[in-house]
């Protein structure tokens, strides 16, 4: 496969990972109307580590239950699991829309955390980058009107946890992604069993299949983004991530009728902006990579 199409390819990956991960939100906010946050997260998990076991004892029970690293693996998997659960709470409150567009902001905290925990260097256009994306979530919280409220507050929260997760992720390049993904639901697993007793509703047949699906197209999901991240450059493929947002207004709008505030829509675009403002920057600090030509001609 050539340089285009691998492009190509890795974008395709991307959209369709973007789109399975609406369904999931989707699928996510309508469970939560009638199923606690607990009892979401248990069977999710368990339907998701039915489809990965497989690949769990391909690679090794060993090697999977005993990676490198286990205390930042430890580490990571708190703040993924919580990140999963503060959303679900979140959506169960939240219009759609506005739950992901304060999620989005992500990769604004990734920035600030990089620095303070990493000890990355960040320049002038960096910094003016993330206090963009601050005021979009500032613009988007609106904090005079209605918006400003506790499950707002919770999405912020849930935004910085998964920022934190994806600081350990960086941390872990070398940690295989079944390894990673194993040991993500069996920390969501655990989050729903400690939730659990907080309430417990039993599901319909049609609704345990659907909680089951969940795990499912989340996991389909992660392995397309995945995918994508390895045939084309970060570069070239993350921009794609913001359709999350064209996707959440078109579910929120279509199936439970929301729509946005002006204010939402005004700071969505901020956080975008800023989002691809330090992709920008990020992909002109990174020095060009020396390729010779005898690998050029070797490589497949």
């Amino acid at each position: 496969m050539n340089f285009r199409n691998a492009s190509l390819a890795g974008i395709a990956m991307m959209l369709i990972g973007m789109l399975l991960f609406s369904l999931n939100d989707v699928m996510g906010k309508w469970l939560m109307a009638t199923y606690t946050v607990g009892q979401v997260l248990v069977l999710r998990s368990v339907a998701a580590l039915v489809v990965i076991l497989p690949f769990v004892f391909r690679q090794g029970l060993r090697r999977t239950l005993r990676p490198e690293r286990p205390r930042l693996q430890v580490l990571r998997v708190l703040f993924g699991s919580g990140e999963v659960a503060l959303f679900y709470l979140t959506v169960s409150y939240l219009p759609l829309a506005d739950a992901m567009t304060i999620w989005l902001a992500a990769p604004v905290w990734v920035v600030v955390l990089a620095s303070l925990l990493l000890g990355e260097r960040v320049d002038g256009k960096r910094w003016l980058a993330v206090a963009l994306g601050f005021a979009g979530v500032a613009v988007a919280l609106n904090p005079s009107g209605a918006s400003l409220s506790m499950p707002a507050l919770i999405a912020v929260v849930g935004s910085f946890f998964f920022a934190a997760m994806m600081i350990a992720g960086r941390q872990l390049r070398g940690t295989p992604d079944v390894t990673l993904v194993a040991w993500q639901t069996l920390g969501a697993l655990l989050m729903g069993l400690l939730l659990l007793p907080l309430g417990w509703v039993t599901p319909s047949l049609q609704d345990a299949a659907l909680l089951g699906l969940l795990g499912i197209i989340a996991m389909a999901a992660h392995l397309c983004v995945t995918r994508s991240l390895k045939l084309a450059e970060a570069s070239v493929v993350v921009p794609y991530q913001y359709t999350l947002i064209v996707w959440a207004l078109v579910f929120g709008w279509f199936i439970f009728g929301d729509w946005p505030t002006p204010a939402m829509l005004c700071g969505a675009a901020l956080i975008v902006a800023a989002g691809l403002a330090l992709l920008v920057l990020e992909r002109r600090a990174a020095p060009a990579p020396v390729v010779l030509e005898a690998s050029k001609a070797s490589a497949p």
